[in-house]
């Protein structure tokens, strides 16, 4: 029997013998899948891709942003994040939502990893972004309604375990920066 290998399965594309939006916003789209033959259809949202950005200020502290969240009628606290717009990269859209929320500037911006948001649902993908060294700029209007929170690692960690920074796609950002050495958890 051959060993699994993760690496054989990833990148494996099926593609559906028919695939029809049946509604669209300007959020998302609905998609109906026929994977099979005389099957019903499997639907999913296709959504556009976004960012999130794990930033650190010189003193080592780490950037979030707290702001209402109608889909989950709460308050969340997250990493700086956006969607990608036509034509931009992720580092672009890193570095435009990382000012835009919170008042901090990049010099540079490392693309970590791209994630599945939900892959049983959704089509869209998370480019975790690392940003190091972020500094305020001075006379920099922030967006509306966005609160910026500095951590340092341990409140964070506490953050985390408290339920107070809980989500889940933000918090795998965090996890991909510490297995690449650009953060220890512990």
């Amino acid at each position: 029997m051959a060993a699994f290998s993760a690496r054989s399965c990833f990148n494996t594309f099926v593609k559906p013998l028919r695939a029809e939006t049946v509604y669209a916003t300007q959020w998302f789209d609905l998609v109906a899948k026929t994977m099979r033959p005389g099957e019903a259809p499997y639907y999913s949202l296709r959504l556009s891709d976004y960012v999130g950005v794990f930033a650190l200020t010189d003193e080592g502290r780490v950037l979030a942003v707290r702001q209402y969240r109608p889909a989950i009628e709460q308050f969340s606290i997250e990493f700086p994040a956006g969607l990608v717009d036509p034509g931009e990269s992720p580092a672009e859209t890193a570095r435009r939502e990382l000012l835009e929320e919170t008042g901090y500037a990049a010099e540079s911006v490392e693309l970590i990893g791209e994630m599945s948001t939900d892959a049983g649902r959704l089509s869209n993908r998370l480019w975790a972004c690392f940003a190091p060294g972020v500094r305020r700029e001075m006379n920099c209007e922030t967006e509306a309604g966005i609160e910026t929170i500095t951590y340092s690692p341990d409140e964070l960690l506490e953050a985390i375990r408290s339920g107070q920074f809980h989500h889940a796609l933000h918090v795998a950002i965090l996890t991909l920066a510490a297995a690449r050495g650009l953060f220890t958890l512990f």
